[in-house]
């Protein structure tokens, strides 16, 4: 079997008991499958929820708590519980592994990015297992929905992986509810995540957990766009994990581009802000769309902002303001309209290897 990169993603209601509280079981129950993945040779990069789960009991409260404050503090606690048990159940098969904390400003700083993948490029190569999770203690928007299946796509397609696997408790995607309508049929293979799929999928899947079916497949999407392929599947089949990467398990398999997007352009596509806008004529945006070439200055009609060289813009068609793509400007504002004034047309606004359009 070809090793590989792979990324698991592992919910919350994957991980806790009826009651929201964490279970050990389950805990080992993974653990122990991603060590024999490990032991095959693939690289495992984990990104667990249940740091809410493994804290809330330990600060006096009944039930999974429902405010921020009182779940982040909760989070404050439980993270290091939840790193206590993956460190003791892959210590069992000589296997270290490595905490880390994102948010998503840490995809959207360039330098900081590179350095993410630098760092957990070093634990893959060195034989451990990096657990990520969301920085909840801090975070506020981060608490929403559905985070960590974000996350686990930001870092499948940024670790450029073979495969990312969302682990849930349902058995992939349905044509509709399949807890509330019987004719609901499974499906086996997406070939593209659609507005219209991602619109027709529900809320939360459980009252412990905060994410649903639509955070998966946005999730999907993105990992996709990126050429990572995706695959959903319970946790309540036996060994599920090792079926899905060897093909046995059932679950919904969501196909990717044949190559992966280069780590440049997917910061630029997915994280990068954009300080401006420059909007292009008839003979640019075919340029760029059909021929796959560079932008020249010449074909520029109209800019906005205060853009400096090497800063990201968006491009739009002039008129429609069709969105055409983002790419990394080699001249502030200010010289590129000195460069149009002057007619200096075969100097390059943007290179084509810095350009991530709509369509890619």
């Amino acid at each position: 079997m070809e090793k590989q990169i792979i990324v698991v993603k592992i919910g919350t209601s994957s991980l806790t008991k009826e009651d929201g509280s964490l279970n050990p079981e389950q805990i080992m129950n993974i653990t122990s499958q991603l060590a024999r993945l490990s032991r095959e040779g693939h690289r495992i990069i984990l990104v667990s929820s249940g740091a809410v789960a493994a804290g809330f009991g330990r600060l006096g409260f009944h039930k999974r708590p429902v405010r921020i404050a009182d779940k982040q503090a909760a989070a404050a606690v439980g993270q290091g519980l939840l790193m206590e048990e993956y460190t003791r159940e892959f210590q069992q098969y000589q296997i270290p592994c490595a905490q880390i904390l994102l948010n998503r400003s840490d995809f959207e700083d360039r330098r900081r990015y590179k350095n993410i993948f630098s760092s957990i490029s070093v634990l893959l190569n060195r034989g451990a297992v990096p657990v990520i999770n969301e920085n909840d203690t801090i975070a506020i928007e981060e608490l929403k929905l559905g985070d960590n299946d974000t996350l686990s796509a930001q870092v499948a397609a940024m670790m450029h992986a073979d495969l990312l696997i969302l682990l849930t408790d349902i058995d992939g995607l349905y044509t509709a509810n399949p807890a509330e309508d019987e004719t609901a049929r499974h499906i086996d293979v997406v070939e593209k995540v659609t507005d219209d799929l991602i619109r027709g999928a529900g809320g939360a899947g459980s009252s412990n957990g905060t994410g649903g079916m639509r955070t998966k497949l946005i999730a999907a999407r993105l990992a996709t766009k990126a050429g990572v392929p995706v695959f959903i599947c319970s946790s309540r089949e036996k060994d599920s994990l090792l079926g899905a990467v060897n093909g046995t398990a059932h679950g919904t398999y969501f196909r990717a581009p044949l190559r992966n997007m280069r780590t440049r352009l997917q910061w630029m596509a997915f994280y990068a802000q954009s300080m401006g806008n420059l909007y292009v004529d008839e003979g640019a945006a075919d340029a760029l769309q059909k021929y796959e070439k560079s932008l020249l200055p010449k074909g520029i009609a109209a800019m906005e902002g205060d853009f400096q060289k090497g800063d990201v813009v968006s491009v739009f068609r002039r008129g429609t303001h069709e969105y055409l793509g983002k790419g990394i400007v080699n001249y502030s504002r200010q010289d590129l309209q000195t460069i149009i004034r002057e007619n200096r047309s075969q100097m390059e606004a943007i290179n084509r290897d810095n350009w991530i359009g709509e369509k890619n």
